[in-house]
């Protein structure tokens, strides 16, 4: 407990440096993994990546500032001992606080990844971190910044229903960081090891199967962390990964490594075509 709570105060006092940092250096190690591993040119995999980067301007001035009021909800839920966790016995211990409340938040993030696909409004934001035709470790950073404005909105409130407290929060974004970036490498698991690890964890095989270009693959593997909630909702899937062709079919191709036309993109009806399965 004492460890959880060092912790969180390191990154109470350094937030915004250490979450940057984290995420920058695993980014830049498994992208130049991918260089080395890859057979494509690495000057095309750079064309192709400096799209995705240039979402990181818009991105995480939205990202930080937003997190400053997540955490005045996480400390006001501790104060008061307000949500689902404190209605646990013994809500301070360990199992509680960090087990049980981490996957409580991996769940609601299931609720709302399966949410941006659903909701029509929504899906319009989230779309466009599925129109990358070359699925690679940057294609995580490929965020509309209407979305990083409704994700993070989205976690404060996910703070308040659980009552996670800043020492949660910092266990479950590091492990989420971690779990985000390797999900979204084109590096892939040998096929024995997917099998095993897949029971209870999101895959870069399994999240491959997401960005398949059409349905019903497109609505399937919503899991942040976990695969369980796929397999409990039944939204898991699998798919040979020589039949996955990353992006939408529902989107102009030619359109994808056009940062602008990207950002326009949800606030222009005739830039898209319905999806059968949402509502209008």
């Amino acid at each position: 407990m004492n460890f959880f709570n060092s912790i969180a105060s390191i990154f109470q006092e350094h937030l915004t440096l250490i979450q940057v940092s984290l995420f920058a250096g695993l980014i830049s190690i498994l992208w130049f993994a991918e260089v080395f591993i890859s057979a494509n040119p690495w000057k095309k995999k750079l064309n192709h990546s400096s799209i995705n980067f240039l979402f990181i301007f818009t991105a995480l001035p939205i990202q930080l500032a937003i997190t400053l009021g997540v955490l005045v909800i996480s400390d006001w839920v501790v104060s008061h001992h307000w949500g689902l966790l404190f209605l646990l016995p013994h809500p301070e211990s360990f199992w509680v606080k960090y087990v049980i409340g981490f996957f409580l938040l991996d769940f609601f993030e299931y609720a709302y990844h399966v949410t941006m696909h659903k909701v029509n409004r929504l899906w319009k934001f989230h779309l466009i971190h599925h129109t990358d035709t070359q699925l690679d470790v940057s294609t995580t950073i490929r965020e509309h910044p209407g979305e990083t404005f409704i994700r993070v909105c989205f976690l404060g409130l996910w703070v308040f229903l659980s009552g996670a407290s800043l020492g949660l929060l910092v266990l479950r974004q590091t492990v989420q960081t971690f779990s985000n970036i390797i999900a979204h490498t084109h590096l892939q698991l040998p096929e024995k090891i997917d099998r095993v690890l897949g029971w209870l964890l999101i895959t870069p095989n399994l999240h491959h199967v997401h960005h398949h270009d059409s349905m019903p693959y497109t609505d399937c593997n919503y899991g942040d962390v976990f695969s369980i909630w796929d397999r409990i909702f039944g939204t898991y899937k699998e798919m040979d990964h020589s039949a996955i062709n990353y992006g939408l079919d529902i989107f102009d191709a030619k359109h994808s490594d056009k940062f602008v036309y990207l950002v326009k993109t949800p606030f222009n009806e005739e830039y898209l075509k319905p999806k059968a399965n949402l509502p209008l």
